[in-house]
């Protein structure tokens, strides 16, 4: 099994002790870094029940996502090439299906942040929320037509329509509690959200609940949900619970 269980590297200067994953029965975790900087594990698993558990305490700035309405849009052609997979399709973005649909909806927006936001918007009002809605083969043009899906499936839609305007989108997975907002009544603090590339460095972006957000902890960055899955079983495995959880602690 490959486990995407530990914070990101970005974060580990935060954490207030080192991070350890926690097999039950215990095994050997070999951990290695994926091509996009991730943290990750693998483990031999035995048959029979296996839990698998982490938790730490993160200082975090408090702050909201920043904002910057005023980042531009790159020319393809001035974009970095580590950035360049970030406009190509992928597993769960049909950038192709997307260009006419995208240019008609977003064409006269104004490049750079107003036409991300203007993305997030469509995607937030467009998509309806609810857990029975999930499916693991549901890709950005299934949200799309069915109008319905979970974080994940907001942060493809809005991910591939940004690479079919030309500006590049990552997906990103972590722990996101209900801090500085009133509590809402979704099953546990796990979140998907994006970010995009402007005025030389990437913004964060979250079409589900599309308003900036405090104590977005970081686990895992890739080109889709394909990237980060948090488990990833070569032979047969079957979940039986799964629980996560993010709370402010007081100062």
């Amino acid at each position: 099994m490959l486990l995407m269980l530990y914070t990101h590297p970005s974060r580990s200067g935060n954490l207030l002790k080192p991070e350890q994953l926690v097999t039950e029965p215990a095994l050997p975790v070999q951990d290695f870094f994926d091509n996009y900087g991730n943290r990750c594990g693998r483990i031999i698993a035995p048959a029979g029940r296996l839990r698998l558990y982490n938790e730490n305490m993160v200082n975090d700035h408090g702050c909201l996502d920043l904002v910057h309405p005023n980042a531009q849009q790159h020319q393809v052609g001035e974009l970095p090439s580590e950035v360049i997979q970030f406009l190509l399709a992928s597993r769960y973005c049909e950038v192709d299906r997307f260009s006419d649909i995208a240019f008609k909806l977003f064409g006269q927006s104004p490049p750079g942040w107003a036409r991300v936001q203007a993305i997030c918007d469509f995607v937030h009002n467009h998509v309806f929320f609810g857990h029975q809605f999930a499916r693991p083969t549901k890709t950005a043009w299934d949200v799309y037509s069915e109008q319905t899906g979970v974080c994940r499936d907001f942060t493809h839609l809005a991910i591939t329509f940004c690479r079919a305007m030309n500006i590049p989108a990552r997906y990103a997975t972590g722990y996101l509690g209900d801090i500085g907002i009133s509590p809402i009544a979704a099953a546990m603090d796990f979140s998907a959200w994006f970010e995009v590339y402007l005025n030389h460095q990437w913004y964060t972006f979250d079409a589900r609940f599309n308003t900036p957000r405090v104590g977005r902890i970081l686990m895992a960055r890739g080109r889709d949900a394909v990237d980060v899955a948090l488990t990833t079983s070569f032979g047969h495995a079957e979940l039986k619970s799964f629980t996560v959880w993010s709370k402010e602690e007081p100062a």
